[in-house]
């Protein structure tokens, strides 16, 4: 192998700067809420609030739902967002932390509340499911506090 193909094909970490950047630019990722033996894992649109917390919106159907019960007795989940654009030029961001609902009561203007779902939820990826649906019912806000996050990335724009 030579060294230009060792180099192109060696995974680097990410600086914490390219780890927000690209947060703020995906807007869709893997939810891991534990489960018993197996992680329950659920593709999820996301805003990111550039510092140190993601958001979710869940839109729910039917009475109930397995990722809201998960959800809400889950100390702890992990997120992965990725982008894979060749077999030589991918990145991915592991994040760990803390999922809490959003309280349906909380005010508008309270610090991690509605307020700051909606405004991070702005370069979320939303399904066309979420066009057709009547705005903010049967939806359930969720906050992700980052505990802490892992970036790795191979080939692309050096750091």
């Amino acid at each position: 192998m030579s060294t230009d193909e060792l180099l192109e094909s060696s995974a680097t970490r990410m600086a914490d700067d390219r780890i927000r950047a690209f947060l703020t630019e995906q807007g869709v990722g893997t939810l891991a809420l534990p489960d018993e033996d197996v992680p329950y894992l659920v593709p999820m649109s996301f805003g990111y609030d550039g510092e140190s917390a993601l958001y979710f919106a869940f839109l729910l159907f039917g009475s109930e739902s397995r990722k809201e019960a998960l959800s809400e007795r889950a100390g702890s989940a992990a997120f992965l967002v990725y982008e894979a654009r060749s077999p030589h030029e991918w990145r991915s961001v592991s994040l760990r932390g803390r999922i809490e609902a959003i309280d349906e009561d909380d005010d508008e203007d309270e610090e991690g509340g509605w307020a700051d779902l909606r405004e991070a939820m702005e370069n979320a990826w939303h399904p066309d499911l979420f066009s057709s649906a009547e705005p903010m019912r049967g939806v359930h806000g969720y906050r992700f506090r980052i505990d802490e996050w892992t970036g790795i990335r191979q080939g692309g724009p050096s750091e």
